[in-house]
């Protein structure tokens, strides 16, 4: 018994899973680390920009409250403290709002406290700053300066410290989140690059596998064929010995005992008899003949006799009139080059191809004209059968796989290590070309 081969399905479609799984595991992991990535970026580094800028504002307008209060202790303007109102008014609100800000985009990592410190320290501020303008507004005007000089100034002061010390905590927050950014970018790179390696290790892994088992395939359906070839090739010279075979029983012992038979009712007829008698003699005499015209053609066609005696080309000029004459279709036969010794064994494949390329075209085509063309050469042979009638069906491949006859045309022409094709003239219908090497 041959060697079994086991199905690698199975072990390919495990592999897939795996793959897949891989594939999905690692999808699932980058995009987690994707989703972490853009939520660190929201959550804190654009927060800590947004909350930097509200903390920049907020430096901006203690600066300028800083300026004006320098303005208001050293009193070189004509006009009074109490002009200075409105605008620290109007820093007070913008302030407020600014802090209002900061305090919603401050950073989760920030103590509360401090927040609460500094809107405590700010409130003080406001404190002094209304106490210094009430004493602008009983027009103490000097005790009022001094209380920019000896409070407020050191309250700002504070305050800008504070929010100095706040902003650079911010920076150290973005150069911490930019670090985590940089580790988060190199460790899924890091993981890109194994998981690379390990597809790439699975994919060659697997291809090995596939090269192994498709050349075990291949190996097993090419002594298959080549089973198949020598079955074949025994099947067709066994069924070509039998037909052989048949058709010299044919001829030597039907085909002489008719003839016999025919001679004796000859003499027969020339004896002295009745009338009726030699009637009836007659019709036997014609029916003895014409049971044997019908086993000449049997064993003609079985195997003809002119195949072995006068070759190829004297076979295929007896064939195509009695094809004419039984199927009432027009063959034209013409020959090329110049006469060649086709050995017994080609010669009888390529009659039995021209016979069932023709009995096709007689059964399927509707044509009523056909032609067959033969053309030799020192060491080749090729033979054209066409007819311009309804042609294959549909694909040529789909319809030429139908058909017994066709096979056995494609098993013929392997057996003479030559190539057959069924093609479509541009006319329409079938054109059987074979090729055969004669050397």
């Amino acid at each position: 018994m041959g060697q079994r081969f086991s199905n690698p399905t199975a072990r390919l479609m495990a592999g897939l899973v795996i793959t897949l799984a891989g594939v999905g595991a690692f999808s699932w992991y980058a995009l987690a680390r994707i989703a972490g990535l853009r939520d660190l970026q929201t959550q804190l580094v654009d927060r800590n920009r947004r909350d930097s800028l509200e903390l920049l504002r907020i430096e901006d307008d203690l600066n300028t409250l800083g300026l004006a209060m320098r303005d208001m202790v050293n009193g070189d303007e004509a006009y009074g403290l109490e002009a200075y109102q409105r605008e620290f008014t109007r820093l007070r609100g913008d302030l407020e709002d600014a802090l209002r800000r900061e305090k919603e985009l401050s950073p989760g990592e920030r103590s509360p406290d401090r927040q609460a410190y500094f809107a405590k320290s700010l409130a003080l501020f406001w404190n002094s700053v209304d106490q210094m303008f009430a004493l602008a507004a009983k027009g103490q005007e000097k005790p009022a300066r001094e209380l920019v000089r000896t409070s407020l100034e050191p309250q700002q002061a504070s305050l800008a410290n504070n929010v100095a010390r706040l902003l650079f905590e911010n920076n150290e927050s973005e150069e911490r989140a930019a670090g985590r950014i940089q580790q988060i970018y190199a460790g899924v790179e890091r993981n890109v690059y194994y998981f690379l390696a390990a597809a790439v290790i699975v994919i060659a892994l697997t291809s090995l596998y596939l090269i192994r088992s498709n050349r075990r395939m291949f190996e097993r359906l090419a002594r298959l064929s080549a089973q198949r070839s020598d079955l074949a090739r025994k099947l067709i010279s066994m069924q070509e010995e039998v037909l052989r075979s048949i058709s010299r029983e044919l001829h030597d012992e039907f085909g002489q005992i008719l003839t016999a038979i025919g001679a004796m009712l000859a003499r027969a007829a020339k004896q002295q008899a009745p009338p009726a008698f030699r009637e009836s003699l007659q019709e036997v005499r014609e029916v003895a003949q014409a049971t044997l015209e019908k086993t000449r053609s049997l064993y003609q066609s079985l195997h003809p006799a002119i195949l072995d005696d006068g070759g190829l080309e004297q076979a295929l000029t007896w064939y195509i009139p009695v094809f004419q004459k039984q199927t009432g279709i027009e063959v034209h036969y013409s020959k090329t080059g110049a006469s060649a010794m086709v050995a017994d064994g080609v010669a009888i494949h390529v009659y039995r191809v021209v016979q069932e390329a023709l009995n096709n075209m007689a059964k399927h085509s509707k044509s009523q004209e056909a032609w067959v063309r033969l053309g030799l050469g020192p060491d080749h042979l090729q033979l054209e059968v066409e007819d311009h009638g309804v042609g294959l069906p549909g694909d040529h491949g789909r319809g030429i796989r139908r058909g017994i006859g066709m096979v056995a045309m494609r098993e013929r022409a392997e057996l003479l290590r030559g190539n057959i094709e069924f093609l479509r003239p541009s006319e329409g219908g079938t054109l059987v070309r074979l090729d055969v090497p004669l050397s």
